[in-house]
């Protein structure tokens, strides 16, 4: 399979992890919820994760690849306040003021 288009996903946040398994079939998501946010990939698309946070979705058909990174970003979507969640690799997100105090 010749991959031709890609998306990079990068997770942001302490202790936010990414993983692999089953060669690239199936991703596993630690987000900060009581559990593990699993994800089946579709057979159109492969899933690599060089660092625990950069997540690599490839595949030929462009509009899979691109589904299925929109997908997994719907999972934890990026904050305005602190800019943690997860995010494409070349977005950039306009972080908010918080609070101010007297």
């Amino acid at each position: 399979m010749e991959a031709k288009f890609f998306r990079f996903l990068k997770v942001v946040g302490v202790g936010f992890k990414a993983r692999t398994e089953s060669a690239g079939r199936q991703l596993f998501l630690k987000l900060g919820y009581s559990h593990e946010v699993e994800f089946a990939v579709p057979p159109a698309v492969r899933v690599f994760c060089f660092k625990p946070n950069v997540i690599c979705c490839t595949g030929i058909d462009k509009e899979r690849v691109h589904q299925f990174a929109g997908a997994v970003r719907s999972s934890k979507p990026p904050e305005v306040y602190k800019g943690k969640g997860i995010l494409y690799l070349d977005e950039v997100v306009k972080k908010k003021q918080g609070k101010k105090s007297k």
